[in-house]
């Protein structure tokens, strides 16, 4: 044996009652469980670990993160190390960088700067899923990443590839293209394909292209991950949508960031619980993830309307310079609500801005659009449409609309699961990307009680690992790889505010990556012990 943990009170994932034992790891795996009372020698190792009044769980699995360039440039990466990640899924909102070529490489980097940066210090020397796999594998040197990550194939990135940026109906050959280039992709080793339904090219798929492809992801054992077409007016009518659409496509279906927000949604999570209920009661293939938190976070951009990104961001930055088309767009986002904001006129005290990546703009930065603009006595447009210029749509916001009781509600069901929606740019991002799974586990569990200790724990770690197939994580097991977290359930909490976002957590000593170290006594080893995961469907043939 290589390490024993011994007297921790295990909480394995199942959500059955904790208990106290002695667990042993060797090898990269957990070799021997030796609970309290049991009968027979304890486990001796190289090393012992006293971990008496800590919990042991498995490690927590992020389904929802924005760290696709973040683990190639940061080799600490303690955002999401530190919280007891040990496995981040990647991809995501339908916009990412693989599969690429150089046109949509260039583009699909400009359209998420304000979710990635502009990866000017990285070297994309892939354009393939399976290159993108292999470069975490090898990166900083051979030693790889700082945890673990799975990939979803992104449609959006997929569209701008085979059809460009035109909001039209995809002709049978460019459809053709799109399924070949998932089929290849799920070959190579993602484990699903999301969608991001309110930006752009993604949006401008109608349900029968997306019904097409979600059929190539299920033949492969995968799931589909949309951020569907509305979270404010329509949002049960788009989660109907998703769920009829991938019935129809036999597809497994995860919910991204599932929740009800705007003030037309307020109080509305049991209608969204019900319709899951009885899409699980006819057979349906369902989970969601949620982050603990109210407001969302994206991009200024991500607001305008479908019709003013038509065409790529140089199309964009040129109708937000044109007077004409500029006062179209301020007229649809405060008077129609455009489709980018969810269908809902734009409320512009709501939206604080998080992070810039032009530096004369950083006095913006932690005010809304409404103060900034009462400050330089102007219009809130005026203000917003600087900023999307000067910053060439880089800007980061939060977006002020959640609603407590519905986040508590949703967190509760069955299928649901723990992501972070965690975005590491800007000046103050939001907390969630560095407090999710200590705030689920301090606030929402300890001093809340709205999920026990145990069902916590399964939400973010068993659960998560029987959506991505994973047949030896997600539980404290003999035989399962040895990714596992030791946390005070009495102190675990987050460390992370809107005020100081980057904080880390407490209460969270020990993190383990395949039974090596990646935080020891609550400090950062230079241990890089993550790797790419890929689904099940990696090596298979042509579908």
């Amino acid at each position: 044996m290589d390490l024993v943990l011994r007297d921790a009170l295990v909480v394995d994932g199942t959500g059955a009652p904790s208990y106290r034992a002695d667990v042993a790891l060797g090898g990269g795996r957990i070799a021997e469980i030796h609970p309290e009372g049991s009968s027979g020698p304890r486990p001796t190792a190289t090393r012992t670990l006293d971990a008496d009044g800590l919990a042991l769980s498995p490690g927590f699995i992020d389904m929802h993160a924005h760290s696709d360039l973040a683990l190639l440039r940061d080799p600490d990466h303690s955002a999401k190390a530190a919280q007891g990640v040990t496995l981040e899924v990647l991809g995501q909102d339908g916009l990412s960088y693989a599969p690429a070529d150089d046109r949509t490489l260039a583009e699909v980097r400009r359209s998420i700067a304000g979710w990635n940066g502009d990866g000017s210090d990285i070297d994309f020397d892939w354009r393939t899923v399976g290159g993108y796999l292999d470069r975490l594998d090898r990166n900083f040197g051979g030693q790889g990443i700082a945890v673990n990550a799975a990939y979803l194939i992104p449609q959006g990135t997929v569209r701008m590839y085979a059809v460009g940026w035109d909001d039209r109906p995809a002709t049978d050959a460019e459809l053709t293209r799109m399924k070949e280039l998932v089929d290849q992709g799920m070959r190579e080793g993602a484990v699903g394909m999301s969608s991001g339904l309110t930006y752009t090219p993604g949006m401008y798929a109608d349900d029968a292209e997306l019904t097409e492809l979600c059929r190539v992801v299920a033949r492969h054992g995968g799931y589909y991950c949309p951020h569907h077409r509305s979270y404010g007016a329509g949002a049960l009518e788009a989660y109907e949508e998703m769920v009829r659409l991938t019935r129809n496509a036999g597809c497994a279906l995860h919910l991204a960031h599932a929740t009800m927000n705007f003030g037309v949604n307020k109080g509305r999570a049991p209608d969204l619980l019900a319709l899951l209920d009885g899409a699980l009661a006819a057979g349906a293939d369902i989970s969601l993830d949620t982050y603990p938190y109210t407001p969302g976070c994206t991009t200024l951009a991500a607001m305008l309307p479908s019709w003013a990104s038509e065409g790529g961001p140089e199309s964009t930055l040129a109708r937000l310079a044109d007077a004409e088309s500029a006062e179209r767009i301020r007229h649809h986002l405060e008077v129609l609500g455009s489709d980018g904001c969810h269908g809902v006129p734009i409320e512009w005290d709501t939206i604080e801005i998080s992070g810039v990546g032009a530096p004369h703009l950083a006095e913006y930065v932690g005010r809304t659009v409404a103060e900034s603009a009462a400050l330089r006595g102007e219009e809130p447009w005026v203000t917003a449409r600087r900023l999307l210029t000067g910053d060439r749509l880089g800007t980061t916001i939060l977006q002020h609309v959640g609603h407590e009781e519905n986040v508590q509600r949703i967190m509760r069901h069955p299928v649901h699961t723990g992501g972070s929606d965690g975005i590491l740019q800007g000046d103050k991002p939001h907390p969630r990307a560095y407090g999710t799974f200590p705030q689920y586990l301090g606030r929402y569990a300890r001093e809340l009680g709205i999920l026990s200790l145990e069902e916590c724990v399964a939400h973010l770690t068993s659960r998560p690992a029987a959506r991505l197939r994973l047949a030896d994580r997600g539980l404290v097991r003999e035989g399962y790889r040895a990714d596992l977290v030791l946390f005070d359930p009495e102190t675990v909490a987050a460390g992370s505010t809107f005020e100081e976002p980057r904080t880390l957590p407490v209460g969270i000593p020990h993190v383990l990556i395949d039974g090596r170290f990646v935080i020891e006594d609550g400090r950062r080893t230079s241990v890089l012990a993550g790797r790419a995961v890929r689904g099940a469907g990696a090596g298979a043939g042509a579908a």
